[in-house]
């Protein structure tokens, strides 16, 4: 109800879009060249291709996506070359070198939402969403969640889908993968008003994390919930994890980054449109490891 009458048919225009019409969310993260800076793009086990920005791109255009997260300043230099990519902005980022140990993470908000729809009216380009990042726990909390909620309401007014990546992160914070805290983060998502909810995957020793999920899940309202990747691990295990979240725990989709982009152009189109299948399609394991396999 805080999207205007007259950008309503956008808003829900973009909605589908990104959801590929079933309301389930296959983002495809880019946005770690900030947020862990050269760690997930070159190095042992990451294919060359990784460390060029534009990697990221060539993927996002012939993979199966809902949409492609990165920051606006990379999309202000490759997007020329790839208007058909489905585009949201993050408008908040920080790099990993500052440790929770040393000071609480703070992510401070790099533009605004108006800026974005400016771009998106001068550019042409598919601009369907922005992203935020949230540090619940963090002695920051106060001001990103201030920042957080006057993105979701004027992303709103723009008719833009909003996704908050909500963490449990700081000194304050005994265990960020605790299931109970993970639903209260999905919780606060809600109070906030926006489309989606970005969190971890709970890990609780002796408990199965698909069934413990499903309280963040409801926790969540009618806010979406879809899951971080995760740092890169085989296909099969990915696929068997994501088909839990989303097939048991009741998830609307995932946001996968490394477990993509980190693999030669041509296998993480393969690895993408794996994902897709299963987030999307309602694919099984099995049939995600097929698409995978394939040549």
């Amino acid at each position: 109800m805080d999207v205007p009458k007259a950008v309503r048919k956008t808003y829900i225009t973009n909605y589908l879009t990104i959801t590929r019409n079933t309301g389930r969310l296959m983002l495809f993260a880019g946005d770690q060249k900030a947020e862990h800076l050269n760690n997930d793009f070159y190095g042992e086990g990451i294919h060359p291709d990784d460390n060029d920005p534009e990697h990221l791109f060539r993927v996002a255009s012939r993979a199966r996506i809902g949409v492609f997260a990165t920051q606006l300043g990379l999309i202000a230099r490759y997007g020329m070359d790839y208007p058909q990519i489905p585009y949201l902005v993050k408008l908040n980022s920080k790099t990993n070198l500052v440790k929770t140990s040393l000071r609480d993470p703070f992510s401070n908000q790099w533009i605004d939402v108006r800026q974005v729809a400016d771009f998106r009216d001068s550019s042409g380009l598919k601009i369907l969403g922005v992203g935020y990042t949230v540090y619940l726990g963090s002695e920051y909390e106060a001001e990103m969640l201030r920042q957080a909620a006057q993105v979701v309401f004027g992303a709103h007014q723009h008719g833009l889908v909003t996704v908050l990546w909500m963490y449990p992160r700081g000194k304050a914070v005994k265990d960020e993968k605790d299931p109970h805290l993970i639903a209260g983060a999905s919780g606060v998502a809600a109070c906030l008003g926006t489309d989606f909810v970005k969190v971890n995957y709970p890990g609780k020793e002796g408990h199965e994390s698909k069934e413990i999920f499903k309280e963040a899940v409801m926790a969540a309202g009618r806010t979406r919930v879809v899951c971080a990747g995760g740092s890169r691990v085989d296909a099969e295990s990915f696929f068997r994890r994501l088909y839990d979240q989303i097939h048991v725990s009741g998830a609307a989709g995932n946001a996968t980054g490394r477990n993509i982009h980190q693999k030669s152009l041509e296998e993480a189109v393969r690895m993408c449109n794996a994902v897709y299948a299963i987030t999307v399609e309602g694919a099984g394991v099995k049939e995600a490891l097929e698409v995978y396999d394939s040549r």
